[in-house]
């Protein structure tokens, strides 16, 4: 019996468009989320600067309480964004990985599957995605092996704002939380406040980065298909 071989699938492009509309929208929600931080946080702010000048301070009506609670769940809702946020960045992410393995194979220097797993290995998480993203930016360019990797800018913004937002967030987040005089908890109050207007920082440069790689990849499966049909 002559040898068969099975045809190898061939790698089909799939639109990332959907899903950048749904992840830039999803940070939207961050952002609003993020305004809610500082409003609660210029609150707690305030309240707390009047008992540490000795000022009068409603404990009856619960004004400690509500400012405690507003808070908190500020918090919770900014937990809950970006958990729903995250995960449809990484579909996203993914799906751009995808296409720029048929756009331009060869020059990915990690699997696809690495587009998923990079997010959730500790501090590998600080810089093998940015890696993923250069790659699968210069795939969609017009020309891919070129020596200049186009919006380089913009992406070094975003991943450099998204690092420096988690590890900022982490130390204010914990000053917060280790306050315990109406002064301390004042002053970290500051620190959550930054930690947010940095956040939405990253999250309009993410929103900027999607928009702009999602762009970029139909561009080039236009052009490509253009091509084809001539």
């Amino acid at each position: 019996m002559p040898g068969s071989h099975l045809p190898v699938p061939r790698r089909v492009l799939r639109s990332p468009i959907g899903l950048a509309h749904a992840v830039t929208a999803l940070l939207g929600v961050v952002i609003v989320v993020d305004l809610l931080i500082v409003a609660a946080s210029l609150n707690m702010r305030s309240l707390m600067g009047r008992v540490s000048s000795g000022g009068v301070v409603d404990i009856a009506e619960g004004e400690p309480s509500r400012a405690d609670y507003a808070m908190a769940g500020s918090v919770v809702l900014y937990g809950l964004a970006l958990l729903a946020t995250a995960v449809l960045f990484i579909i996203w992410f993914h799906r751009v990985r995808h296409n720029a393995e048929v756009f331009a194979p060869e020059t990915q220097r990690r699997t696809a599957g690495w587009a998923i797993a990079c997010w959730l290995i500790p501090f590998a998480n600080l810089w093998i995605p940015r890696g993923i993203a250069a790659d699968v930016l210069r795939a969609a360019q017009p020309e891919p092996h070129s020596r200049v990797l186009e919006h380089r800018i913009l992406l070094n913004a975003w991943w450099g704002a998204w690092v420096w937002t988690m590890v900022f967030d982490r130390y204010a987040s914990n000053a917060y939380d280790d306050a315990e005089t109406p002064s301390a908890i004042r002053d970290a109050t500051e620190l959550v406040m930054a930690g947010a207007a940095f956040d939405i920082l990253a999250a309009v440069l993410a929103i900027l980065f999607v928009r702009r790689l999602t762009a970029a990849q139909h561009a080039k499966a236009l052009a490509g298909a253009g091509a084809a049909g001539h």
